[in-house]
């Protein structure tokens, strides 16, 4: 053979080898950081199965507080305190909300947000029984289950930053203070001061009746309250003489509801008149009605909400009262990030449901009779819903809708609530305060914590993510769809 052929040969070989080792290397280096990861995981795991005593009297805690919008200040104070006892550093106050807060801890890149809920719902209270029976006396009742949520993302913040501490993993751990999602927006607010800019991945969850990663979007809202200002007269001496605010606000439900024959089949609008009078034979001076208006695409929200105001004006017209209405909240849909939504069924797959003690199915059982839906077996928290992406959906709106539009975002939802129970019912409001939802807190916080592991060691997970992000959300540049407005710290009053 040639000495030119046999040098060509000889050095080809070598190449390959080379590449060959590099290669062979490469996956040995992979196979041990996977099962570094994954020694991680369970770690983090077992970590948060140790804490969940301590979280289940936290959710508690607040269960028992049940304090609404903007009011949470012992649930509020309840999460820092925690923090603060972690090791976080705390600004609290942001936005210009009192009940509001970011706690941070560790530097550089990257920065994981997790979201935290705490907020209850007026009008609606249970005590921890698997029948009806009202709390005397209270007047709100944690019907979403946040008593759960918050605690949950605490908990996660709390894992992660020890994971920080023992240099396990390196970058920033941030924990956000949501007060005031159950229609006061207040996301909207974090949002608009710019507190989500630098993050890079955001990650949320939510109490439900099954065990799933989020792949729908929420209904965009817009929502108000209209007041009318009329003429107080006694109703039968000098009716004349009156001008009821009551009639303004009738007036306007009755063209409003006319309206929804003329609106696109997807639109949802609700009220309830928060103010109507005192007394039947006073005409009533003043009058308040308190006005949703929903969609899948915020445009179209825009557009209702115009036709909305509109009716009240023709109301106020009508009936010779004065109108004006405030803006209380305004949220978009949410943004669904496919790459986000993969990693983290992964990972939700691998911790897998939770299975009921024989108390907790006679609980269950108990509940599944009183509710509408009874088809789906108790148990089903056992299992993980397959990950389809249906695009539009979800009868409800979320605050979270507006963080999806500023960073890259991810949520799931576990069986806290018996299955077939409705969000906003005393059937949720027991569950709620029961060990079911503490273990469906349980599930949520360990697959919470373990995508942010992933997020924090594999860093082409966040680049495909921002890229999506970037492609899904094109040339539209964010904007609140409250407006300038500052926080309605008293929108439940």
């Amino acid at each position: 053979m040639p000495f030119k052929i046999l040098f060509l040969v000889t050095c080809s070989l070598s190449l390959f080898s080379q590449v060959y080792s590099q290669k062979k290397q490469t996956v040995i280096k992979s196979q041990q950081l996977e099962a570094s990861d994954l020694q991680l995981k369970k770690q983090t795991m077992a970590f948060l199965e140790q804490r969940l005593p301590e979280d289940s009297v936290t959710a508690k805690k607040i269960w028992h507080y049940a304090e609404v919008g903007y009011k949470e200040v012992q649930s509020s104070n309840l999460h820092i305190n925690n923090l603060k006892q972690a090791g976080f550093n705390v600004e609290e106050g942001v936005a210009d909300i009192p009940t509001a807060f970011v706690a941070t801890f560790g530097t550089g890149s990257p920065v994981i947000g997790i979201l935290a809920e705490y907020d209850a719902l007026p009008g609606i209270n249970q005590d921890c029984v698997p029948f009806r029976s009202p709390i005397s006396g209270k007047e709100a009742g944690h019907a979403c289950g946040h008593n759960l949520f918050g605690t949950a993302s605490v908990a996660v913040g709390i894992a992660l930053k020890k994971l920080i501490e023992d240099k396990k993993i390196s970058g920033t751990i941030k924990v956000y203070g949501c007060p005031a999602e159950e229609g006061g927006s207040g996301k909207v607010y974090l949002t608009r001061a710019g507190l989500f800019n630098n993050v890079d991945v955001v990650i949320h969850w939510h109490p439900g009746s099954s065990n799933g990663v989020t792949t729908t979007s929420a209904l965009a809202n817009k929502s108000a309250k209209f007041k009318f200002y009329g003429v107080s007269s006694h109703a039968a001496a000098s009716p004349e003489q009156g001008r009821s605010s009551l009639d303004g606000v009738e007036a306007m439900d009755m063209m409003v509801n006319m309206m929804r024959e003329h609106v696109q089949e997807k639109t949802r609008i609700h009220y309830v008149i928060t103010e109507g009078g005192k007394a039947p034979n006073v005409i009533p001076d003043f009058a308040e009605v308190y006005y949703y208006v929903r969609h899948p695409k915020r445009s179209e929200v825009v557009k209702v909400f115009d036709r909305v105001v509109k009716a009240a004006e023709g109301a106020a017209l009508g009936t010779e009262t004065k109108m004006e209405y405030e803006i209380i909240g305004g949220t978009h849909d949410l943004l669904i990030n496919k790459s986000l939504a993969e990693l983290m069924q992964k990972n939700l797959e691998q911790i897998g449901g939770f299975k009921l003690t024989p108390q907790e199915i006679e609980f269950a059982n108990k509940i599944r009779l009183t509710l509408h839906d009874t088809t789906r077996p108790v148990e089903s928290c056992q299992n993980i819903l397959p990950l389809k992406f249906t695009g539009e959906g979800g009868g409800g709106s979320t605050d979270v809708g507006d963080v999806s539009y500023t960073v890259p975002t991810v949520g799931l939802r576990t069986a806290t609530w018996v299955a077939g129970t409705p969000a906003h019912s005393w059937q949720a409001v027991a569950s709620d305060g029961y060990t079911i939802g503490y273990k469906g807190m349980l599930l949520a916080s360990q697959a919470m914590a373990l995508t942010a592991i992933d997020l924090f060691t594999q860093p082409t997970e966040i680049i495909k993510a921002k890229e999506e992000f970037k492609k899904e959300l094109g040339t539209y540049k964010y904007k609140a769809l409250l407006g300038d407005r500052k926080p309605a710290l008293n929108y439940r009053d």
